[in-house]
């Protein structure tokens, strides 16, 4: 953390601006008030199963939200900042699960913590498993160092390529919850042809037959214009 704010140059100002939003592997007690004492908003997920139990049965009222209920309760211990606690309860075979949660930040709705806290960063869920999946990225190996790091860097290429289409193409369309497993296997893999003219694509034509193909074409051709 302290390299970060370092090499940000975040200013006492600016961290009482910037938030944390952290899982459970972030760290303890003492860690959380450390950060909350460099001024940094935060929206942290706490560290024990047993303290989530415990807070559980202080909850008064449960409020539904997803697949989930949430209450709210006092802070379990000094984390020397006001914050707000809440916790989750989930239903799993049969037995309620819970989890809580330490935050700064002032929200309307216990729902609007939850939807915030889910919104940080899942690279290595999200990015590195779909690159595995999607793109091989587990499935080639080369002997030679260099060979397997211009592998890697095209793999990075080939990551942002795929994000760069599905935010200007795939969004709004049937295609938006395609991770790039599917849009490789589905969409970029129907045979078609393309028309140039002056360096540019002034035509796009999809097999027909192909399932898909209609739909994908209309998101081709808004790519097309769009870049």
């Amino acid at each position: 953390m302290l390299a970060a704010e370092n090499a940000l140059e975040l200013a006492p100002q600016q961290r009482q601006r910037t938030v944390w939003r952290m899982d459970g592997g972030a760290g303890s007690d003492e860690q959380l008030t450390w950060l909350l004492g460099r001024g940094y908003q935060t929206i942290a997920k706490g560290l024990s199963n047993r303290r989530a139990e415990a807070l559980a049965k202080q909850v008064q009222r449960w409020d539904a939200y997803n697949n989930c209920w949430l209450g709210e309760v006092p802070a379990p211990v000094d984390y020397g900042r006001p914050v707000r606690v809440f916790v989750k309860r989930r239903l799993k075979n049969d037995q309620f699960l819970h989890s809580y949660y330490v935050s700064t930040l002032s929200l309307p709705s216990k729902g609007l913590f939850m939807t915030y806290y889910n919104q940080r960063g899942g690279a290595e869920v999200e990015q590195f498993r779909n690159d595995k999946s999607g793109l091989n990225l587990t499935a080639r190996r080369k002997q030679s160092f260099l060979a397997q790091k211009g592998y890697i860097l095209l793999t990075d290429l080939a990551h942002n390529l795929l994000a760069d289409v599905h935010h200007h193409a795939l969004i709004g369309s049937r295609f938006e919850d395609y991770g790039p497993k599917r849009i490789i296997r589905d969409l970029l893999r129907m045979p078609g042809k393309l028309t140039f003219c002056d360096g540019k694509i002034n035509k796009i034509e999809l097999l027909s037959q192909k399932q898909f193909s209609q739909d994908l074409l209309i998101c081709l051709e808004r790519y097309c214009l769009g870049s």
